[in-house]
């Protein structure tokens, strides 16, 4: 079945760069076969300001790009994903003893998918980039190479065609292969050399006037530049302070790096070394392009954490940092657009000097710490648990992958309700339906509301706030608290909160719904947007920053009756629950009197949360767990205490 994906994916990289248009498709080809492109230039190779490769590349490139010009689209791609193929088996097979027989199975299809659904992959597959190459040529001469000098030339190819490759013979050096080190040192002088002498002019352009191409291609402050160079002049450094502080961060990053690398070989992991290596050449390049920075993918080998739970972070981490825009991981916030632009740079520097990898002689290596689970009281129907092998974990999750995953899960939700396209006709019949409905009901109170409120000032100020802020600071805080205090709840009321907006995901999908506010002919005040045009056509309709016909369920309301729920189900203090049953009343309220939801949105979203309670319900059985003295399973026996279950700590 992995193996099918891998083929699924394939066909996929690989129909998605065909069906773009001849202008967008392999655009970094057009260097070779465009009009002014290589091919076609009698001149130097930097003369169509394009080509950023090494004149070794363009002297061994260039003949085997003109003997396939009609065809080179397809038998770029089709070469490319072959090396990735070849890529992912070299890596799977390297992988540090003792390997189970179901890793050494799954390895390799996991790790070409992997490969094909990276950041580098996608991007250099879309570029026509070269950048897979020499990363497959270092791990070929790493461990598939017979003898020394085969290892050592392999990798001085590597560095001919990627110059920070070179730092690989530094890591032989210190592994003791000196003589490959040796070897591969040379192989790069030679090639260098080589090229040198075929191309004396583009050899000088390359390596003496733009410094190694560091002034090729894009400007070197470009998003896509994730270097230490690239970070310090998006951070407004510039000039000889920038140069200096670049190379002494450089060099720190070589001596860490370099060392836990050789450290990590010597200890018998010699893929996880090879990947700190890499990670050390990403940082201290001039330019760092994203195609170029497959060596953070193959970190995830390492492993960190002594307890079980633990242990997938790091993977999970360097998994959605690879796959993932940095857009999608962080939020629009200011203050976080120094990591958000500079994630890739992070990771990379994370696995060259800080990540604590595991040592094969870690008693934790093969045995990390069990994680505490307990079983909770017995449910009212037969089959509930309809999951038995949800276990009910007593411990927290980790903070850093439970703040990625709701940042992933969130950024997909934004994604596909902007997707939820719907015509503003629609939008408004389905209005005109929700409004009768209403009326028969004896329920549309909405237009009394917002005007009574309008002409009270301070109240309408009041309902603005609450709908703008409240809305995402209570969930928040609740999460939060419980994610200190009471770890068991926090993951039972995440889950339903979960499920319940994705409900809601559903229903603004199957029924776009225009709010009152955007209802042309009622006279609603929108307090919140201010005066709305209706005579704008496509006023109201999608946009980039929000769905406006999102209203079918309403997560205001259904949000704070989740609110509601749980603070009357878990607040020790009779005035906590009095503010927990306020906060829904408030909610539907303001919503009502800003005009943005009609009641039956409100009587929607607290069918969703109700929905999302029982599905958590159904699939992991109530949220209560046993108490001590009750009989209580095995497994569990080591972690309860004194306190009740419910309410265990960190330390248990």
């Amino acid at each position: 079945m992995l193996w099918l994906v891998v083929a699924a994916l394939a066909v996929r990289q690989m129909a998605v760069v065909l069906r773009q248009p001849p202008g967008e498709r392999l655009t970094d080809l057009e260097t070779w076969i465009g009009e002014n492109g290589v091919l076609h230039v009698t001149g130097s190779l930097y003369d169509t300001d394009r080509f950023t490769g090494t004149p070794f590349a363009g002297l061994v490139l260039k003949p085997l790009t003109r003997t396939a010009e009609q065809s080179l689209g397809v038998a770029w791609t089709f070469g490319s994903l072959l090396l990735v193929a070849a890529l992912g088996i070299v890596a799977a097979r390297a992988l540090p003893g003792p390997v189970s027989r179901r890793t050494a199975l799954l390895a390799a299809p996991v790790a070409i998918s992997l490969l094909m659904l990276s950041l580098p992959v996608r991007n250099a597959l879309h570029l026509g980039q070269t950048s897979i190459l020499p990363v497959l040529l270092v791990l070929v001469g790493c461990f598939a190479a017979r003898g020394e000098r085969a290892s050592g030339l392999l990798i001085g190819i590597a560095a001919a065609l990627q110059p920070t490759v070179l730092l690989f013979a530094v890591l032989l050096w210190l592994t003791g292969r000196r003589r490959a080190a040796l070897t591969g040192g040379a192989a790069f002088a030679a090639c260098t050399a080589l090229a040198w002498a075929a191309m004396p002019h583009d050899s000088w352009t390359y390596w003496v006037h733009h410094v190694a191409g560091a002034g090729l291609g894009d400007q070197a402050d470009s998003l896509a530049n994730q270097s230490l160079h690239g970070a310090l002049l998006r951070l407004g450094l510039e000039g000889p302070w920038e140069i200096a502080l670049f190379v002494v961060l450089a060099a720190a990053v070589c001596f860490l790096g370099l060392r836990r690398a050789a450290r990590y070989a010597s200890d018998g992991q010699l893929l996880l070394a090879v990947a700190v290596t890499g990670c050390v050449s990403v940082a201290v390049a001039p330019t760092a392009w994203q195609h170029q920075l497959l060596w953070v993918l193959l970190a995830v080998v390492g492993r960190v954490g002594k307890r079980a739970s633990d242990r997938m972070v790091w993977p999970a981490v360097v998994i959605l940092v690879v796959t993932l825009p940095g857009k999608m991981l962080l939020p629009n916030i200011e203050a976080m657009f120094p990591v958000r632009d500079n994630v890739l740079l992070i990771a990379a520097l994370a696995a060259a000097c800080v990540a604590p990898f595991l040592p094969r002689t870690s008693p934790y290596w093969q045995q990390p710490i069990q994680t505490g689970h307990a079983s909770p009281v017995a449910a009212r129907w037969s089959g509930v648990p309809l999951l038995p092998f949800w276990q009910r974990v007593l411990s927290r999750p980790n903070l850093l992958l439970e703040l990625l995953l709701i940042r992933v899960v969130y950024s997909a939700y934004q994604q596909v309700r902007l997707a939820a396209t719907a015509g503003r006709a629609t939008a408004e019949h389905h209005g005109r339906q929700i409004h009768s409905i209403e009326q028969w009901l004896h329920i549309d109170v909405e237009h009394w509301v917002n005007h009574s409120v309008v002409k009270v000032g301070w109240l309408r100020d009041f309902f603005d706030y609450y709908y703008s802020t409240f809305h995402f600071v209570v969930p928040l805080t609740i999460l939060g608290v419980l994610y200190v205090r009471r770890p068991a709840d926090y993951r039972w009321v995440r889950s339903s909160i979960g499920f319940a907006t994705l409900l809601a995901l559903v229903g603004f999908w199957l029924y776009p719904l225009a709010p009152p506010r955007l209802m042309p002919g009622l006279g609603f005040i929108d307090t919140v947007h201010g005066v709305q045009d209706f005579a704008k056509p496509d006023y109201g309709t999608l946009t980039g920053v929000t769905n406006q016909y999102a209203a079918m369920p309403s997560l205001h309301f259904g949000w704070s009756l989740w609110c509601g729920v749980v603070i009357v189900m878990l607040a020790p203090k009779l005035w906590m629950k009095a503010l927990g049953v306020l906060h829904p009343l408030f909610t539907v309220s303001t919503i009502v009197a800003t005009g943005n939801h009609w009641v039956l949105d409100a009587v929607g979203g607290a069918a969703v949360v109700a929905l999302g309670f029982g599905l958590t319900y159904a699939l992991s059985g109530p949220r209560r767990l046993r108490e001590p003295g009750d009989e209580t399973p095995p497994d569990a026996t080591s972690t309860t205490s004194s306190k009740p279950v419910g309410r265990v700590t960190e330390s248990a």
